[in-house]
């Protein structure tokens, strides 16, 4: 792979992890249940916090894709280290989509009798989906990468 699309595929993903925390930092000020809250209590709700604590494994996961991007680069493809960091993203793939389940359910079990959780709904099962597929896909990467001794 070329130099430049490797760099171009790393910048992609630390775009990506600004925009994810800045829609953490952002959006619990202005949107849903913690709109009217003041910023102590806004960070003191337990579904923000939920959610907070659960993004961990998705940046974990955005870490280990930017480390297999530069083994990629160093012609490292079939290492023991891009293995090991294909079998990072599949578990934190897996655990996101597992947290992303439980948050989906806690919603839909408490939300308040006026409102209508089904565009949450929507938004964990597409979540969930992507989980799947990105878990998926770094199982078959893992599998075509693993050597016999490995």
């Amino acid at each position: 792979m070329k130099k430049i699309s490797i760099v171009f595929l790393q910048a992609v993903i630390v775009l990506i992890g600004i925009v994810a925390l800045a829609v953490l930092i952002r959006f619990p000020l202005t949107e849903g249940r913690a709109k009217d809250l003041d910023l102590f209590s806004i960070y003191a709700d337990p579904l923000i916090l939920y959610g907070y604590l659960s993004s961990i494994a998705f940046f974990v996961a955005l870490y280990n894709a930017f480390r297999l991007l530069g083994y990629v680069g160093q012609n490292k493809v079939f290492s023991l280290p891009s293995v090991k960091a294909l079998k990072n993203i599949k578990y934190c793939a897996i655990v996101t989509g597992i947290l992303i389940v439980i948050a989906g359910i806690y919603v839909n079990m408490t939300h308040h009798k006026d409102d209508d959780p089904a565009g949450f709904t929507a938004i964990c099962f597409v979540a969930c989906f992507a989980s799947v597929v990105v878990a998926t896909a770094a199982a078959i990467f893992e599998k075509s990468c693993k050597m016999p001794w490995i």
